[in-house]
């Protein structure tokens, strides 16, 4: 079975270029972004001075991950306020431009409240642009803080339900720094299993749509030194099969209130092939992921993507022909189904792990409880 065991003496430190950042060069406040469609072949930046260029860069999936989304909606109202752009119309934009990911209204509403409240308390424009910013910012540095915690109570997690060691983990999507002001969700846990010497391997599933898990994951994976496998998604069923997987860890872009998960298309499938196999399935996700005002799964608006992601493959320096700019791979006019989401229901989720500690087993009450508890330490 082929492999990479990252060890072939090449430089595989954690890119320098943070996923997101704010900068007031003299021409003007922006938000610079690592535009994840280019990786892992070249790392580029993308920087915005406009709410519409960061939405632009959201809907393509240049920056994504449900809490980083969260953080670019705050510094995306900052910089229409900043800026003088109309702060409830680059608002409304913002929070629409990926309607399955919570996270990404959550700061965009965070930001925007922080803005009204200033500019009703002041009427002064430039406060308010500074009330703005310095929700983003907040809000980024509590994404950094929650990463450390999700990382602690998963690990914590793994070696109770797993007491013997050497962890065989399944992930799906992208989940790590490229997602997160940390280390991420599902992949921070993974990384501290892997630093304190109890990883045996992390198999990488490619994932669908724009192939996530291959082009971010294994970049993450690599460049932390990790023992990681990569698999098509279909070859999922053929290592549980073997009995090569210890545990699955996946991310989420909603949670609804009863416990039901939507993440990254294919992880409905891994749920069903993991309790099947008896193999527990882990989502670890930020308690802003979870929705109470979206009562069950069957309410999670599916984000569909473009077919030509889907009958096309890309590649650089190849000459195209398709409709989305890439290589056709099925006859012209073949309809694609492409949906960016799947919805896992609470009773196939073994635990959801947030900074705010662990639910198990996954409850409309226990959710509920825990978004609570979330909001006094808040308040706190």
């Amino acid at each position: 079975m082929a492999d990479q065991d990252a060890r072939n003496g090449e430089d595989k430190r954690p890119t320098g270029i943070p996923a997101l950042r704010w900068e007031e060069p003299p021409e003007g406040p922006m938000l610079v972004l690592l535009d994840q469609t280019r990786l892992p072949a070249e790392e580029v930046e993308l920087v915005c001075t406009d709410p519409a260029a960061l939405v632009e860069a959201i809907r393509s999936l240049a920056v994504r991950g449900a809490p980083l989304l969260g953080i670019a909606g705050g510094y995306g109202v900052a910089l229409a306020a900043v800026r003088g752009f109309e702060v409830e119309e680059a608002a409304a934009a913002l929070a629409g431009a990926r309607p399955t990911a919570v996270n990404l209204a959550v700061g965009v509403r965070r930001a925007q409240a922080a803005h009204r409240e200033a500019l009703a308390r002041t009427g002064d424009t430039g406060q308010a642009a500074r009330a703005a910013l310095s929700a983003a910012r907040a809000l980024h540095r509590e994404d950094t803080e929650a990463s450390a915690r999700m990382a602690a109570h998963g690990l914590a997690l793994l070696d109770e339900l797993l007491p013997a060691g050497g962890h065989r983990v399944l992930t799906h999507c992208n989940t790590g720094s490229l997602v997160s002001g940390g280390e991420g969700t599902a992949f921070a846990v993974a990384l501290a299993a892997h630093r304190s010497g109890r990883l045996r391997r992390l198999w990488v599933d490619e994932t669908r749509p724009l192939l996530q898990g291959a082009r971010l994951t294994a970049y993450e994976a690599a460049r932390n030194d990790m023992a990681y496998t990569l698999l098509t998604d279909n070859a999922a069923g053929s290592l549980f099969a073997a009995g090569e997987v210890d545990a699955v860890l996946i991310g989420a872009d909603r949670i609804a209130a009863d416990g039901s998960v939507a993440n990254k298309v294919g992880s409905y499938p891994l749920a069903v092939l993991a309790r099947y196999h008896h193999v527990p399935f882990v989502v670890v996700a930020p308690v802003t992921t979870v929705d109470p005002d979206t009562p069950d799964g069957a309410s999670i608006e599916v984000e569909q993507r473009p077919g030509y992601e889907v009958t096309e493959v890309t590649a650089p320096q190849v000459p195209v022909a398709g409709a989305g700019g890439g290589i056709p791979v099925a006859p012209l006019g073949t309809q694609a189904y492409n949906p960016a989401f799947d919805v896992t229901p609470p009773e196939l989720v073994t635990a959801i792990v947030t900074e705010e500690g662990v639910v198990s087993p996954v409850t409309t009450e226990a959710l509920a409880a825990l978004c609570a508890r979330s909001r006094q330490v808040t308040i706190s």
